[in-house]
């Protein structure tokens, strides 16, 4: 059944491709369930990948399990549509990893929050982006979420944000904004977490909008991985994009 399922492929060449990673599919299993994975649907197409990367060990009901990570490089919530990258070989998946260490892969993410959000004040730093610069630690009070700022249980991480407000608009009298959004650190949850902390969550996030309404006909947690563009092996520059999915689609033709 899984060997037919169809993941868009939007880049591809020797050393690596991007796919546009559908809605509620997991990147790589937790250890806990048996749920399909992007993972799996590597290795049931990329077979020679299995090798690649880095695999992960978990602790689950007391027994170490492996966590196969063929190729993976960075992730996506399984949640969150968008470009997604995977390496083909081990040379590329080591120089890929480099670049997101360095923080120099670009990622851009489109997301609908509630509230209004105010137009950031201009800067010469940041032109006419907002940032949210709050270290980021796990949550005190829930093993799966993280917090920004005070509070974080353990050690706080350095994470950055900045953002751009496309568009403020009102649906069935609230308020809500649809932004553009531009991670500069990696950290788990981090657009999530951070606008939560800014008190503007992400539409039907299920852990960080927990107080809200699903809205604007969401059915998932409006976040979508847009854009990545980054070097190759031969220093030149690759932009990658995934299209809107439907859900964006809808909600951006009537606003």
């Amino acid at each position: 059944m899984h060997l037919k399922l169809k993941i868009p492929i939007l880049y591809e060449d020797k050393d690596f491709l991007a796919i546009d990673k559908p809605v509620g599919i997991s990147v790589h299993s937790s250890g806990k369930n048996e749920d399909y994975t992007i993972a799996d649907w590597v290795q049931e197409n990329y077979p020679k990948l299995k090798g690649v990367g880095e695999n992960m060990n978990v602790e689950y009901k007391g027994e170490q399990v492996e966590i196969l990570r063929p190729g993976i490089v960075h992730r996506l919530d399984k949640e969150t549509s968008g470009v997604l990258l995977i390496a083909k070989t081990q040379e590329s998946f080591e120089f890929l990893k480099k670049q997101f260490k360095k923080h120099q892969i670009k990622k851009v993410y489109n997301a609908f929050v509630y509230g209004k959000v105010s137009d950031p004040i201009a800067s010469l730093r940041t032109g006419k982006k907002g940032v949210i610069n709050a270290p980021i630690g796990r949550s005190p009070k829930d093993i799966r979420m993280w917090t920004a700022g005070r509070g974080a249980r353990g050690e706080a991480k350095e994470a950055i944000t900045e953002y751009t407000v496309l568009k403020n608009f009102k649906n069935i009298d609230e308020d809500y904004a649809y932004l553009e959004l531009f991670p500069k650190t990696g950290r788990t949850h981090q657009i999530r977490v951070h606008l939560r902390y800014i008190n503007h969550p992400v539409v039907s996030d299920p852990l960080y909008a927990s107080n809200y309404e699903p809205a604007l006909g969401f059915t998932r947690t409006a976040l979508h991985a847009r854009m990545i563009s980054l070097k190759n092996k031969d220093g030149k520059e690759i932009e990658i994009e995934a299209p809107m999915p439907k859900d964006f689609k809808d909600v951006l033709k009537n606003i």
